[in-house]
């Protein structure tokens, strides 16, 4: 089996268990993987994470021409933006529209700069500080700028009234990312107005330090 066929498979594997668990719904969300020689597979626009074909994929070249398969996602410059600003530690970008990060979105008093509390030790791993975008319209241009804008610092961002967004060094990493986001989103909306402890600052820097994780801005 080939490079590209097991990464066509492990998409369309990945997207389905997401579906069936009820992370994604009808036909939203998208996943973008990188192969070894740089083109980007790519989860096609109105398609269902339930029922991907991976020969339909669609396929880019390294420079971010369109190769092959159905028509791509209208959110292509959002992935772009992150495959540009961070480069070699970014190997597969995940976005969804789940409904706890989603309603996390629309709190009133969050942090944009960090959006989640350090409630949970895997949160800070996988995640590091989660920046939160303002709304944008789905598929303009404007979203991979508000992530240029980032400069690569973040791999995950929240966008308002819309959804998650992960980046991370191989599909795998970034699915389990982006599922750890949605249970940190679910956690914040459990733990409202209830004054949850969170991690002491020694606890968060030995966390960053031993795990190298991206914290500081």
């Amino acid at each position: 089996m080939s490079d590209e066929t097991r990464l066509r498979d492990q998409i369309c594997s990945i997207a389905a268990s997401m579906f069936a668990r009820g992370l994604t719904a009808g036909s939203s969300g998208n996943i973008s993987a990188r192969l070894g020689d740089g083109r980007l597979l790519v989860t096609p626009t109105g398609s269902s994470f339930g029922a991907l074909d991976p020969a339909r994929l669609s396929l880019f070249d390294a420079e971010g021409r369109f190769l092959d398969g159905d028509k791509p996602t209208k959110e292509m410059p959002l992935h772009q933006a992150f495959y540009e600003t961070r480069g070699a530690r970014t190997g597969a970008v995940v976005h969804l529209h789940s409904t706890h990060s989603v309603a996390v979105s629309l709190l009133p008093d969050i942090d944009p700069d960090s959006v989640f509390k350090p409630l949970t030790a895997y949160s800070i791993m996988r995640l590091g500080k989660v920046k939160l975008l303002p709304y944008i319209r789905p598929g303009d241009p404007a979203m991979g700028d508000a992530v240029r804008g980032l400069a690569g610092k973040r791999s995950a961002v929240l966008l308002a009234h819309h959804g998650p967004v992960v980046a991370g060094k191989d599909l795998e990493a970034a699915a389990y990312a982006m599922e750890e986001l949605e249970e940190t989103a679910k956690l914040t909306l459990l733990t409202q107005g209830l004054r949850p402890k969170i991690l002491a600052a020694p606890q968060i820097r030995e966390l960053v330090e031993h795990f190298d994780v991206e914290w500081d801005d």
